[in-house]
């Protein structure tokens, strides 16, 4: 597959950097005018614009966020570790905008085959739809973080767009979905019927309060996630105006950007996906600075991954076993010795493995303890489900 063919190069004016070797723009490989396509061999990351937004919703003017986000990118310094990312342009929007999302899926495939983890500048945010698809070539299957104030189910019978996309993933044939979650949902946006379905297919849906008044839990959801999509309607509009949907209340900035670390750090994480930011109607390009804040936690994040899983390294972790009342099997905790990071074990009668790395998945110190004081942990229950 030769990428150069489905990217045009750079024609922006990036920000000046003088003597400033340290920046991103000194540092990135970037595909622009006049220079090579960078080498995919040489690289960890890959930043690609997607200037799509005929399936937005209420957002004209995202087709532009990818250029305004790397303006302000380019312009921060790395952090004291060696960056190996490129960023190789703008794709060449398809003809209809089916084309588009088979492109970007092939691209992304491509990339994900390599080890590569595609960091993606949208457009409209329906383009997750084509991200997810992008890993059925793997044979595996996904689970998706979203942050987003709304599901995006839609009904039946919607047309793909960019407040329908997760219906269409959830009825995609073949379905390679395991689990999905949801961050910082805000009720009013969300019907009852919505968190009827979210609760009976066993997804994880959190309460934009519920996540706010504890940041720490974020951690776990997003270790073990395969892809993240989010969109900038989450954030609250005093922090991210650049958005025809955002509203008063949402995220502070700083809590995103600790988001965005948490999912940096996590090595099951490999696609990354920033959707509805309008340039148009951002103040002082206040969301695109925020945004390009965002991604240096995420890189700084990806650079400080610490691979472990208690599988592979059982001395690098201690082991408890706790009796619950109600059961009649111990639960089986994990704690790593060296980041303090907690997993548990569900029992698995389905061979679902298959689909899996493990029977272990990620948990923090509060499920440890639900279940020292006679309580199985909601994480446990959902997982079993799942599995079961």
């Amino acid at each position: 597959m030769e990428l150069v063919e489905y990217f045009k190069a750079l024609e922006i004016e990036l920000p000046e950097l003088g003597e400033n070797t340290a920046s991103y723009g000194a540092i990135f490989k970037t595909y622009s005018e006049g220079a090579p396509f960078p080498d995919m061999d040489e690289v960890d990351m890959v930043i690609l614009g997607i200037p799509e937004e005929r399936a937005a919703y209420n957002n004209e003017g995202c087709k532009n966020s990818p250029d305004s986000i790397r303006r302000k990118l380019y312009s921060l310094n790395s952090g004291d570790y060696s960056v190996r990312i490129a960023d190789i342009g703008n794709l060449i929007i398809g003809n209809t905008i089916e084309d588009t999302y088979v492109a970007m899926a092939d691209v992304c495939t491509h990339l994900l085959k390599k080890n590569i983890v595609p960091i993606i500048l949208g457009g409209s945010q329906d383009l997750t739809y084509a991200q997810y698809k992008s890993y059925a070539p793997l044979g595996k299957m996904v689970n998706i973080v979203s942050v987003d104030s709304h599901f995006d189910l839609g009904t039946n019978k919607s047309d793909l767009n960019s407040r329908t996309y997760l219906g269409k993933i959830i009825t995609d044939e073949p379905n390679i979905l395991f689990n999905y979650s949801n961050l910082g949902f805000q009720s009013y946006f969300v019907g009852s019927d919505a968190i009827t379905l979210m609760k009976k297919l066993y997804f994880d849906v959190y309460r934009l309060g519920q996540v706010r008044n504890d940041m720490e839990e974020v951690e776990p959801i997003i270790r073990s996630s395969d892809m993240l999509t989010f969109d900038v309607s989450s954030i609250r509009y005093s922090d991210a105006p650049g958005n025809g949907n955002s509203s008063p209340n949402g995220f502070y900035g700083e809590e995103v950007c600790q988001i965005f670390r948490y999912a940096g750090l996590t090595e099951k994480l490999t696609s990354l996906g920033i959707y509805e930011v309008n340039s148009n109607i951002d103040d002082h390009q206040q969301t695109s600075y925020l945004v390009a804040e965002m991604l240096w936690y995420f890189i700084d994040g990806f650079y400080n991954r610490k691979k472990e899983e208690p599988m592979d390294s059982k001395d690098s972790f201690v082991k408890y076993r706790v009796n619950v009342k109600t059961m009649s099997q111990e639960l089986i905790f994990y704690k790593s010795k060296k980041t303090d990071r907690w997993w548990m074990e569900i029992p698995n009668n389905l061979n679902q493995l298959k689909y899996y790395q493990n029977n272990l998945i990620p948990c923090s110190y509060k499920d440890y303890k639900a279940a020292t004081n006679d309580e199985i942990p909601e994480r446990w229950w959902q997982t079993f489900n799942k599995f079961n």
